[in-house]
């Protein structure tokens, strides 16, 4: 297993890592390089247009990227959130809807926080391949990805459910994926929230 230090200097050198999130493991890169991205989409069989989130160690650090996503959310917390991207900002993220893209603020602590401390913000989407199990456990990640990860950070067993995605562009919220939190709780929570612009 890898130091957080160790995965720092691979994001830093534009490789892929595995890191724990507050709901499953996830495979990472830096999101402002082109090349990580669609290496990461590769290793996983993810076809391109399907998108992938920017996960922050905080809102304000992820405000420098996403200007437009407003303070008054419901993150942190296993949510990712669908805000607009007017500027059409790191489109290889964006998949086919490139005016929108998803954002996420993990509830972690120990080494996953202090990562995502150092490097700001990371893309990152679940260290499975496309359509596989969500890894609750470094066992579950498939050994394919782990062998094209160059760092590997170990949380160890997580929740094992993935966010549930929320789309907020619209004139009403609109679940995309149910997941940690049930669609029912996850609009209450979303009461007041917009992002439109």
């Amino acid at each position: 297993m890898s130091s957080v230090d160790e995965v720092v200097d691979a994001l830093e050198a534009g490789e892929l890592v595995v890191i724990p999130t507050d709901t499953v493991y996830g495979l990472a890169c830096l999101p402002d390089s082109e090349t990580a991205v669609r290496a990461l989409s590769a290793l996983k069989r993810r076809p391109r247009e399907q998108p992938i989130a920017l996960v922050g160690a905080s809102v304000e650090a992820l405000r420098k990227l996403v200007p437009e996503l407003s303070e008054r959310t419901v993150l942190p917390g296993p949510f990712t959130v669908v805000v607009p991207n007017p500027e059409l900002c790191l489109p290889w993220l964006t998949g086919s809807r490139p005016d929108t893209i998803g954002v996420r603020v993990p509830d972690v602590a120990g080494a996953a926080s202090e990562l995502l401390g150092c490097v700001g913000v990371v893309a990152a989407t679940s260290a499975n391949l496309h359509g596989g199990r969500d890894p609750r456990r470094l066992d579950d990640v498939p050994a394919e990805i782990l062998a094209g990860a160059s760092a590997v950070l170990d949380g160890g067993e997580l929740p094992g459910t993935a966010s549930t995605v929320i789309d907020l562009t619209g004139p009403e919220p609109v679940v995309l994926r149910e997941g940690a939190v049930p669609a029912d709780e996850a609009l209450r929570r979303m009461s007041g929230v917009r992002h439109r612009v």
